[in-house]
């Protein structure tokens, strides 16, 4: 419009620039005239342009501060997080010399690769002597076992012996029974020979009997006595032999004996005395108040009434075997534990991670426990972040987490999920915590670590560096997933037992 206003009331005249136009003012453009002039016309361009500008920068507002608003509105974050993982340092097991060192740091390692390698002719050595001394306990347990074997026969015969000495004391005094039946018979036969010679007497008086009957029956009398003096000489051998006093033939008790006496009498005695020392020598300790039969009663009821099974068992179980057995098992342990102390002269990696603090060379000569690197997980990692405790409220276990690590930059984001809540602020952990007593206490906001576990985390692709800088985007009004969701505290899980049973609950599957 301007410039074709210039055109027509220049029409004759020399033609101006359009910058000469806007700079000088023309003759022509006169007040009253109807023409526009150029001060009017740089307002307009600076009212357009400032019109065009505030609708950029509304848009601009609009576009920009609408999202902010809602992302403010909608979630919870802070600048002050980092990465956390867990560090597992690498220690020796056993002391020795350093031979080889098989990684540096910043190297990949798996679990179970070989870190450090210890000299391990010592613990060469050491299992040799080991296996020795198995060798030498299993000749022990052999020796033993024969020996028990030669025991066991012994105890078998002296068992044998024991209960054959009760035995052949019933059997004498059965017989001292039928001796005595023998002297009343022998009285009784005295008695009826000493009838026949009175009566022979009188008739050889009066010639009414022979000569020779009569001395026939006087035989017969001499006999019977000879056969009552024998029959009582037999029955008081045999009171005798068990022990007893022999007794005169008018005494009422030569039948008589005492009733245990197949229990106290010295064979039967003495024949216990052997079973209880071999019996003893098989692990089995009698009394000497027992009496023979409760000892033979006792070795039936132990074997179930099978004596072969009793002697059987007790060999196997006697103390000679036991304590062979037992130093064998020692010298197997002895030999267990060399062979492992070998095995632990080769230092390997527990988790998958990166080698960082290596402090060991070849040569060194290390303790036990001692630290000769560290190992960080790349998997097992985490993100703790200090939320204020005015954000807390609105904070919980479960809730989506976006994270922005600050060397990838707000192109990369990560997925997380809130895991938990420490118990305690970062002032009451500290080494030494804030003392308010004294009256002089200023309230400061404190923070409080929160723990967000990753979700589908790649670390061969996006590694994450433990210490680095993150910032959390927590989502307050998307729904919380996955255990213990919408809570604050984790639910108790029982853990197992050193039994292997689970803690607290009983019968629980192990």
């Amino acid at each position: 419009m301007t410039e074709q206003s210039c055109e027509t009331t220049d029409q004759g005249n020399e033609p101006t620039s359009p910058r000469n136009a806007d700079s000088a003012p023309s003759p022509q453009a006169l007040p009253g005239s109807g023409a526009i002039s150029p001060e009017k016309q740089k307002a307009g361009r600076r009212r357009k342009l400032l019109g065009a500008a505030g609708a950029f920068v509304l848009v601009a507002v609009l576009v920009v501060g609408i999202p902010w608003f809602l992302e403010a509105l909608n979630t919870v974050s802070t600048d002050d997080a980092y990465v956390n993982g867990h560090v597992t340092f690498v220690a020796a097991r056993v002391r020795g010399q350093v031979a080889r060192v098989l990684v540096d740091d910043n190297n990949r390692v798996r679990r179970g690769d070989l870190l450090v390698e210890l000299d391990k002719e010592p613990y060469r050595t050491a299992v040799a002597i080991k296996k020795a001394a198995v060798e030498t306990a299993k000749a022990d347990l052999q020796a033993a076992t024969a020996t028990v074997r030669g025991i066991e026969a012994e105890a078998r015969s002296r068992r044998w012996k024991l209960q054959h000495a009760m035995e052949d004391v019933a059997n004498r005094e059965a017989e001292l029974r039928t001796r005595v039946a023998g002297v009343d018979k022998a009285k009784a036969a005295l008695a009826l020979a000493d009838l026949e010679f009175n009566r022979a007497k009188q008739l050889v008086a009066t010639n009414n009997m022979p000569r020779s009957e009569f001395d026939r029956r006087q035989a017969t009398l001499v006999t019977a006595r000879a056969d009552l003096v024998q029959a009582l000489t037999d029955v008081n051998q045999i009171r005798v032999s068990l022990g007893l006093k022999a007794l005169p033939l008018e005494s009422g008790d030569l039948g008589k004996v005492p009733p245990d006496l197949d229990q106290t009498f010295s064979s039967v005695r003495e024949a216990q005395a052997e079973l209880i020392q071999s019996a003893a020598q098989l692990g089995v300790l009698h009394s000497y108040n027992q009496t023979p039969k409760e000892m033979l009663e006792e070795f039936e009821k132990s074997g179930s009434g099978d004596i072969d099974r009793t002697f059987a068992r007790l060999a196997v179980e006697a103390p000679a075997v036991n304590q062979a057995k037992a130093k064998l098992e020692a010298a197997k342990r002895d030999l267990a534990q060399a062979e492992l102390e070998l095995r632990y002269c080769d230092i390997v990696a527990q988790i998958d991670g990166v080698i960082t603090r290596r402090n060991v060379n070849p040569g060194n000569n290390i303790q036990v426990g001692q630290s000769v690197m560290a190992i960080r997980s790349l998997d097992d990692i985490w993100i703790d972040a200090n939320f204020k405790e005015t954000q807390l409220h609105y904070l919980r276990i479960g809730q989506p987490v976006d994270l922005y690590v600050d060397m990838y930059g707000s192109k990369r984001t990560f997925k997380g999920r809130i895991a938990g809540f420490t118990m305690g602020t970062g002032s009451t952990l500290a080494l030494l915590p804030a003392q308010n007593a004294t009256g002089n206490f200023v309230k400061v906001v404190q923070r409080l670590p929160v723990r967000i576990d990753l979700l589908d985390y790649d670390a061969e692709k996006y590694p994450l560096f433990i210490g680095t800088s993150v910032v959390p985007v927590v989502h307050i009004n998307e729904p919380a997933t996955g255990p213990d969701a919408g809570k604050f505290l984790q639910a108790y899980v029982p853990r197992p037992s050193a039994a292997g049973s689970v803690a607290g609950v009983p019968g629980a599957p192990k």
